[in-house]
C-alpha cells in the first residue's frame, strides 16, 4: 500500500491541560507532517524530518495552513434518533414517549436501519467525528446495520443492541432471555470484526426489569473487557421514577452497582444530579460520567457540574458527547461550545485547551482506547481531522485578530461547525470529500 504524507499544523495532547498557558500538555508543530501507511500513523514530526524519511513513492497531501488534530470522539449517541433531532417536548420522558420510542420501532426493518446507518456515518464524518459510542435500537437488525456500515467505512465504532423489557411500546420490548441471547449474538457477529467494538447496553433502569438487569450482569461477567453503556441521573422525574422501581437500592447509581455494572469501562450518560455518595461510588469504580451539554440544555435536564466533579477529593472521570438526537448538534465543536456556556452559568471556566483535549485524548482515555485513537502518536490508528478556523466570513474576519493557538481553538469551538472541517481521515482514508 502506498504511504501518504499529510502536511499541516499538528496538534496532539499529551495529558490534560492544567491551565490555558500549559504548553507542556500538548505537541504543536507549525509545519508538521504525518506519515500514514496501512491505516496507521507511521511517523509524526516536522515536515522536513518526516518527508526525508518517507519511502520512495510516498504521496504528499498539503493541508497548510490548516490545523490537523486527532479525529474527534463522541462518547454517547443514539443511532436510531437521527429523524427525531429537534423535536419539541417539555422534558426527557415526554420526548421519549412522544417522538423517540415511535421512531425506534421503525428499526425492526433492515432496509430502514441500513438507510439511516449510511446517513449516520456521513453526518459524523462530515463533522470531523471518527469514533462514536452508539445506542442502537432494541432490534438486532439495527446493530447489524450499524456495524456493517462501520466495517465498510473502516471506522472504530462502539455500539450495542439496546436491552429493554418494560415501560416502552410493545414494538420496542425484548425479554430478559432474548435481550441476553441477541446481545451475545451481536458480540459473536461483530466484536473485533474490523475495528468494531460491542458495548453491553441496558438502556436505563426504567426500561429494564430486575430480571433483565440480572441478565445484563451475566453478560458483563462473561465479557469483562466490553464497554457497558447506560443512562444515569439525567432528569429529576426520571430519578424519582427509577428509584421507585428499585426501592431496595440506596439511590440510582446503586441500582447499577448491585448488578455489577459499575466499572472502569462503564459509561453513564448525563450523570448530572449525583449525590456525594453516588459520585464517590463512581469514582472508586473508575466509571465515566458522560456530559451531554446540548441535550441537557435542549431538554431542560440541568447543568452538569464538571468542575465540581473534577475538584472532588475523589474526582470523577468525565467524557463529553452530543447525545444525538436529544442533543441538537452533530458537531463536537458546538457541543464543547455549549459545555463552556454551562460552566459559565455555574461560575466556572472551561478553557479551549481543555475542550479540545476532552474531544480527542480525553474521550479516548475515558474509553480506555488511547493506545488506538485520540492522539497523533506513531503506531496509533490514522484517524484525524483537518480544521479551518477561517471557514466562514465571520471566522475569517475574527482570525485577523487571533494571536495564539488557544485563541484559534476558542474561535473554532465558538463559531465552527461542519464547514470548519476541511477533511476527515478514517484509517488514513479521506472520508468527508470521498465518502
Amino acid at each position: 500500500m502506498t504511504a501518504t504524507l499529510i502536511r499541516g499544523r499538528l496538534l496532539s495532547f499529551l495529558r490534560a491541560p492544567e491551565a490555558i498557558d500549559d504548553t507542556g500538555s500538548y505537541t504543536y508543530l507549525a509545519d508538521g507532517a504525518l506519515l500514514v501507511a496501512d491505516g496507521r500513523i507511521a511517523a509524526m514530526g516536522t515536515h522536513d524530518d518526516v518527508s526525508a524519511a518517507a519511502p520512495q513513492g510516498t504521496v504528499e497531501i498539503d493541508h497548510r495552513p490548516h490545523l490537523i488534530l486527532p479525529g474527534l470522539i463522541d462518547t454517547h449517541v443514539h443511532f436510531p434518533q437521527m429523524q427525531v433531532i429537534g423535536s419539541y417536548a417539555a422534558n426527557l420522558l415526554e420526548w421519549l414517549n412522544t417522538y423517540t420510542f415511535p421512531e425506534e420501532c421503525r428499526f425492526v426493518e433492515s432496509a430502514h436501519a441500513e438507510r439511516i446507518a449510511g446517513h449516520f456515518f456521513d453526518e459524523f464524518f462530515r463533522n470531523g467525528t471518527t469514533t462514536a459510542v452508539a445506542y442502537c435500537s432494541v432490534h438486532k437488525t439495527s446493530a447489524d446495520a450499524f456495524f456493517a456500515e462501520s466495517l465498510r467505512r473502516g471506522s472504530l465504532m462502539i455500539g450495542g443492541k439496546v436491552m429493554m423489557d418494560r415501560n416502552a411500546p410493545q414494538g420496542l420490548l425484548d425479554t430478559p432471555e432474548t435481550g441476553y441471547d441477541e446481545t451475545r449474538q451481536v458480540i459473536a457477529d461483530w466484536h473485533g470484526k474490523g475495528r468494531n467494538h460491542v458495548a453491553i447496553t441496558p438502556r436505563f433502569a426504567i426500561t429494564s426489569t430486575p430480571e433483565q438487569m440480572a441478565m445484563t450482569q451475566a453478560l458483563a461477567e462473561e465479557f469483562p473487557d466490553l464497554h457497558i453503556q447506560t443512562h444515569l441521573s439525567e432528569n429529576r422525574d426520571e430519578i424519582d421514577f427509577t428509584c421507585s422501581l428499585y426501592p431496595e437500592a440506596k439511590d440510582y447509581t446503586d441500582i447499577y452497582a448491585r448488578y455489577g455494572l459499575l466499572g472502569a469501562k462503564s459509561l453513564f450518560g448525563h450523570a448530572i444530579h449525583l449525590s456525594d455518595r453516588e459520585a464517590d461510588a463512581m469514582s472508586e469504580a473508575g466509571a465515566v460520567a458522560v456530559h451531554c451539554p446540548t441535550s441537557n440544555l435542549f431538554l431542560g435536564s440541568g447543568l452538569f457540574p464538571m468542575k465540581s466533579y473534577q475538584r472532588r477529593e475523589k474526582p470523577l472521570r468525565i467524557a463529553v458527547a452530543t447525545d444525538i438526537g436529544g442533543g441538537s448538534s452533530y458537531s463536537m465543536l458546538k457541543t464543547l461550545d455549549e459545555a463552556y456556556k454551562i460552566q459559565q452559568l455555574l461560575g466556572e471556566r472551561l478553557n479551549p485547551l481543555e475542550s479540545f483535549h476532552l474531544m480527542t485524548r480525553g474521550n479516548a482515555e475515558a474509553l480506555s482506547l488511547v493506545d488506538r485513537i485520540g492522539t497523533l502518536e506513531p503506531g496509533t490508528d490514522a484517524d484525524f481531522v483537518v480544521l479551518n478556523a477561517a471557514a466562514t466570513p465571520a471566522m475569517r474576519l475574527r482570525m485577523e485578530t487571533v494571536k495564539s493557538l488557544a485563541d484559534e481553538l476558542f474561535l473554532l469551538q465558538t463559531l465552527g461547525d461542519d464547514r470548519s472541517v476541511v477533511e476527515t481521515y478514517v484509517a488514513g482514508r479521506a472520508m468527508k470529500s470521498t465518502g
